[in-house]
């Protein structure tokens, strides 16, 4: 059976001209500049650039990040889990204000995220004077980047995950309870799988943030070399000095990095979609 062909309202040239005018836009500001990165890396040899990723306070910012999703991403997806049933599954007096705290990191600037946590442990900050006299350090040390980098990726899975459990319901996982599954039976081999392909995108999207995050880092990490500098801080002060071939390597590993999350979104998203 024939069906109706597709009605277009635009001519063709309009069409062709919308195209056109967003891969212009692509190219301008997503191909060249990753391109460019990727050249300047390169612009002195094979041996400078592994020589660049080698280098000792490279590869302990690298770790540095490596172990700051290490630690973000499992602890914030546990969250976001947890988080996503209350809110899909109870209603409960304060649950507009649950929804609000998860949703403050995307409206608070990352510095300012930064900044709030030196006022709260810092030196001079409120719990500074308690934390110095039992030898706890955070602020300008580790866990510092770690706090900083878990408050900004905290919504990431909670966000995806809430609207598609409220859309599948609740009611496979009531007869699997009904038919005698314990809670964690029925979580296991009912929930996760429903909800599974949501959760991995959500994982995706906070690995990519853990990995890139500047801001809120910068405040408190003091910029100490090989031993706070997570990959982007390490750039930047690569850059800074002028060692421009370094700091396009580094960033090279961050953008392969960005574009396997990339790739990695695009088919969880697909299979979303199904």
């Amino acid at each position: 059976m024939r069906t109706a062909p597709e009605r277009r309202t635009e001519p063709a040239i309009v069409r062709g001209g919308l195209i056109a005018l967003a891969l212009g836009f692509l190219a301008c500001f997503l191909f060249v500049p990753l391109a460019v990165v990727f050249v300047e890396a390169f612009a002195g040899g094979a041996r400078d650039y592994v020589a660049s990723l080698v280098e000792p306070t490279a590869l302990a910012a690298l770790r540095l990040t490596a172990l700051t999703a290490l630690v973000a991403v499992p602890l914030n997806t546990l969250f976001g889990l947890a988080a996503a049933w209350t809110l899909a599954r109870f209603r409960f007096p304060g649950r507009g204000l649950l929804v609000t705290l998860i949703d403050l990191p995307f409206a608070i600037s990352p510095v300012v995220a930064g900044l709030i946590f030196v006022l709260m442990f810092g030196a001079q900050g409120l719990l500074g004077p308690w934390l110095t006299a039992h030898g706890i350090r955070i602020i300008f040390a580790v866990p510092g980047i770690l706090l900083a980098t878990m408050f900004v990726t905290v919504p990431f899975v909670a966000r995806e995950l809430v609207p598609l459990m409220e859309e599948q319901g609740s009611e496979e996982e009531q007869a699997a309870l009904a038919l005698g599954a314990s809670g964690w039976q029925m979580f296991r081999r009912v929930t996760l799988p429903n909800i599974r392909w949501g959760l991995l995108y959500g994982v995706v999207l906070l690995n990519a943030r853990a990995i890139g995050e500047f801001g809120a880092v910068s405040v408190v990490s003091g910029h100490i070399r090989g031993l706070t500098n997570t990959a982007p801080l390490h750039v930047e002060i690569l850059y800074n000095e002028y060692n421009f071939a370094a700091a396009f390597a580094v960033a090279s590993v961050l953008a392969l990095m960005a574009l396997a999350t990339l790739a990695a979104k695009s088919v969880l998203g697909r299979r979303i979609a199904r």
